[in-house]
């Protein structure tokens, strides 16, 4: 459920899109919200309590002076920008075992009771899973739920996007039925399946990917958002050449994304 910050008002999300990710393979989703938070300058409104998720707690992610780096975050976090009718849930930890059901149950109830006007959720799959039509083209692909095909599937294919193709069933004995599936993909499917089964609007963006450094494919999967929803302008990094700008700004917390380093004493 959501927890508005303390001695705020519960804010209204009536009309506003929804922007999530799933925790999956190179947590690609995680980094890609990660960036339009401090991008946008989002501000944290409150968070989404749950048991579903592993606890946590550590500084703040996005922290620009000594006086908020000592902020605290935990693991689902809830921001907004009212300007852009965005609300944007990050999720900082995995789930519990056994606990995935539930908690798409508890997060689909809130945003039918907010009113929401749609959810996007930013995830990814194992580049190494991809069958033969999936290796074409770009590693990018979207899922839209029937509620949404109405408003959004023209959009997609003047953007010249490529919808996730379903795979066969059963290979080699019955190449007709088909069904999805996204590997390394989290809660992705079963997220998407209960919101088509709900009457929800949600739109799935999500890019083929390996575990390693996945900095460039969070920002591919940022840019292929900022397609449709138009959140930010490329803009010029001070002091870079023009062949190094950028829309999007890189927040603190990633000069961690792989450690501190080796200590010196080790030598």
């Amino acid at each position: 459920m959501f927890v508005p910050c303390e001695g705020s008002a519960c804010p209204a999300f009536e009309g506003s899109t929804l922007l999530m990710p799933a925790v999956s393979v190179g947590n690609v989703g995680q980094l890609s919200v990660d960036l339009v938070i401090f991008t946008l300058g989002m501000s944290r409104i409150g968070y989404f309590y749950t048991d579903c998720l592993v606890p946590m707690i550590g500084n703040n992610p996005y922290a620009t002076t000594e006086e908020n780096a000592t902020e605290l975050c935990i693991n689902a976090e809830v921001y907004a920008v009212p300007s852009k009718e965005l609300v944007v849930l990050q999720i900082r930890s995995p789930f519990i075992k056994n606990k995935y059901s539930a908690f798409c149950q508890m997060l689909l109830s809130w945003v039918k009771s907010c009113g929401f006007a749609k959810v996007a959720v930013l995830s990814s799959s194992h580049a190494y899973q991809r069958n033969d039509q999936q290796l074409l083209g770009t590693s990018l692909r979207y899922l839209l739920s029937p509620a949404v095909q109405k408003t959004d599937s023209d959009q997609m294919q003047r953007l010249n996007w490529k919808q996730l193709e379903k795979i066969a069933a059963f290979p080699e004995v019955n190449d007709d039925a088909k069904v999805l599936h996204i590997p390394g993909g989290g809660i992705t499917k079963l997220l998407f399946t209960e919101s088509c089964t709900r009457g929800i609007q949600m739109v799935v963006l999500l890019k083929f990917c390996s575990e390693g450094d996945n900095i460039p494919d969070a920002l591919a999967l940022a840019d292929y958002l900022n397609e449709w929803l138009h959140l930010t302008a490329n803009q010029q990094q001070p002091g870079s050449p023009a062949s190094t700008s950028s829309r999007w700004k890189i927040p603190s917390s990633w000069k961690l994304l792989f450690g501190s380093g080796l200590p010196p004493a080790l030598f």
